[in-house]
């Protein structure tokens, strides 16, 4: 049997002789701030997922969703995401506090394509920057302000490949057990109990989102 390492790409110079360098419209679309059209991709998104990574190294992928909108562009050209009540883990703060970079990945209903944006992150209690993010009349407890370093859409290739919107191709609602069992199997605690824990996260995801 070969040993697996054989196989690995170890540098730049061998993974383009298997990928071409890409073309001058990829090139070129990439933006080093905000057009027209990714503030209007933005304004239609209601959904982003922050990138990060701590100073040990250690990489997060974290979900941000509200109303379509709810990211702000500022008049520098520079983004607002509010920071809702979550888990408690931090993750995403405690990573931008460190590193000070994120990636970000707009995405809009039924649209394939997809807005990415990469630059430099701060976690903010400015009050002015908190009363633009009120919603249902709550502020979020922060701000995460990112200045723009690139930007550029990202074709539909993968979300068509997944046939990500087709609701046909969707799997059944019960193909995957609840959240609740499957946390309930996950943790093992003493005392956790199906019933009770479904009613408490559907309790947490409807009426404690703000």
């Amino acid at each position: 049997m070969n040993d697996m390492t054989d196989h690995l790409i170890r540098s730049v110079a061998q993974l383009r002789e298997y990928i071409a360098e890409p073309s001058a419209l990829v090139q070129a679309k990439i933006r080093p701030a905000l057009d027209v059209h990714m503030r209007a991709f933005i304004a239609l998104s209601p959904w982003v997922d922050i990138g990060s990574y701590g100073a040990d190294g250690r990489v997060d992928v974290s979900p941000r969703g509200d109303p379509a909108g709810f990211v702000h562009v500022l008049a520098d050209g520079s983004i607002l995401i509010p920071e809702r009540p979550g888990n408690r883990r931090a993750d995403t703060l405690r990573n931008i506090i460190e590193t000070g970079h994120v990636g970000l990945l707009f995405a809009v209903p039924g649209r394939d394509e997809l807005l990415r944006i990469n630059g430099r992150a701060v976690v903010s209690r400015n009050p002015e920057w908190l009363e633009r993010l009120v919603h249902q009349g709550k502020q979020p407890q922060f701000a995460i302000h990112v200045e723009v370093e690139e930007a550029y859409l990202h074709c539909g290739r993968a979300a068509n490949r997944s046939k990500l919107w087709r609701h046909d191709t969707w799997p059944a609602p019960d193909a995957l057990p609840s959240m609740a069992q499957m946390l309930v199997d996950q943790t093992a605690l003493p005392g956790l109990e199906v019933s009770a824990l479904g009613e408490a996260l559907k309790d947490l995801v409807t009426n404690q989102l703000y």
